[in-house]
């Protein structure tokens, strides 16, 4: 959420900087700043009635001021209930503001995103290669057909060497948390409505979250929960920054028609995460944003896979976020990359949500923290650009180094 006073006092600045995101039509500073007026005027009338009811009271009250003290208390609820309901009007409007984005990100949708580096070279083969859906089925390591008549479609099942890989992947992304000196959390995948609240999820992208009939949503990532970790508390200045990473499953209604490209793994409802997430100072929170960019590109790179890392116009990135890069992996078989990471910076828009502050033992003063996530790293494209990157002539495909100790095996052979 915004700070009020911030549009308050820099209308302008805040427009020109929504205006990166959204179109003039999508948003109103001034009935937002009208809002707010209302509810200065009334906190003070209820203040001041209340003032006064409190000074009646130190005297002995005659009849006529008892009357009056009688009116003075109706008063004071009626505008009460008025300030009460200007609030919730007020937040509703708040909450539907997306983060302003950082100076150096651009204006547009996903047609302006920068590539900012690559990593590796593209894959060159002598044969003719298979994609990816191809290799797992002939290899038998995904299910996809029986995974359907369970789940339905978007859903997949590995199978034999297919989910010792997709484990090895997991532990390979915690052991690298672990040597970084992230605590490890594995946290429940079921959430309130104020846990998606505080993470930006609500009110805008509700579709797109499962729910149950207990008004509990599944999960989209594990940043929904690291998040709220800290929610509604005033956290040590000095034990800034706090720094978690988390596995779970994910799961995503992804409301709308599925490319044709992107069959198989590309994109489903449920998949794996390891999310790394960090609480901070406002002065540190730009160093955590790269390191944060530098582990997850650390992560693709151990794997010896070919990838880009992109800046996000203002219009691709999430709502809640000031600046996101994603880390993209190549796709052979599509001829394009794809995201295994998001790396963002909240700056305090989501702290403000959940009430998330620090302050120094030496000062009465709190301030809101800085929230960043990033994905460190998800599955469910990674495994598909190693089948990809990694097969061979005979169908076969190599186990990057990083993962055999972990897999057990440093090939996945095509069965003769």
């Amino acid at each position: 959420m915004l700070d009020i006073e911030k549009i308050r006092t820099h209308t302008a600045a805040v427009t020109a900087a929504l205006l990166k995101r959204l179109a003039d039509k999508d948003f109103n500073l001034d009935e937002i700043l009208q809002l707010d007026d209302q509810r200065r005027e009334l906190i003070i009338q209820v203040d001041s009635l209340r003032a006064a009811r409190n000074q009646a009271s130190k005297i002995k009250p005659s009849s006529e001021v008892i009357v009056e003290m009688k009116k003075v208390g109706e008063r004071i609820k009626k505008f009460s209930v008025e300030l009460e309901q200007v609030e919730k009007i007020l937040n509703e409007k708040l909450a539907t503001l997306p983060n302003l984005p950082a100076d150096d990100v651009v204006a547009g949708g996903k047609e302006n995103n920068r590539v900012l580096r690559s990593r590796g070279e593209k894959p060159m083969f002598k044969f003719e290669t298979q994609d990816h859906v191809s290799l797992a089925t002939s290899l038998k390591i995904i299910d996809y057909e029986r995974a359907v008549k369970m789940s339905g479609n978007g859903f997949w099942v590995y199978r034999d060497q297919g989910a010792i890989l997709e484990w090895a992947l997991l532990n390979y992304f915690i052991d690298f948390h672990r040597k970084n000196g992230y605590t490890f959390l594995l946290p429940p995948y079921l959430l309130t409505e104020q846990s998606a609240y505080t993470s930006g999820h609500l009110p805008k992208f509700r579709d797109d979250l499962y729910w149950t009939q207990d008004k509990l949503c599944l999960n989209a990532t594990s940043e929904m929960m690291l998040g709220n970790y800290h929610r509604d508390e005033i956290l040590d200045a000095q034990t800034l920054p706090l720094k978690y990473f988390a596995y779970s499953a994910c799961f995503r209604r992804e409301a709308g028609s599925y490319r044709a490209e992107e069959r198989g793994m590309i994109r489903g409802h449920q998949f794996n995460k390891i999310e790394m997430f960090q609480f901070t100072k406002p002065e540190q929170s730009w160093q955590a944003f790269d390191e944060l960019v530098s582990n997850a590109e650390k992560l693709v790179d151990g794997l010896g896979l070919h990838f880009q890392s992109v800046q996000l116009a203002a219009g691709d990135a999430s709502a809640a976020m000031a600046k996101t890069i994603d880390i993209e992996v190549w796709i052979p078989s599509m001829g394009i990359y794809k995201e295994v990471s998001s790396v963002s910076n909240a700056l305090d828009y989501q702290a403000r949500r959940g009430s998330i502050r620090f302050k120094d033992a030496t000062s009465s003063k709190t301030e809101f923290a800085h929230t960043l996530n990033a994905s460190g790293l998800a599955t469910s494209r990674l495994l598909p650009a190693i089948l990809e990157q990694f097969q061979t002539k005979d169908g076969s495909v190599k186990i990057p180094k990083a993962l055999q100790k972990f897999c057990g095996f440093k090939e996945i052979k095509k069965a003769r």
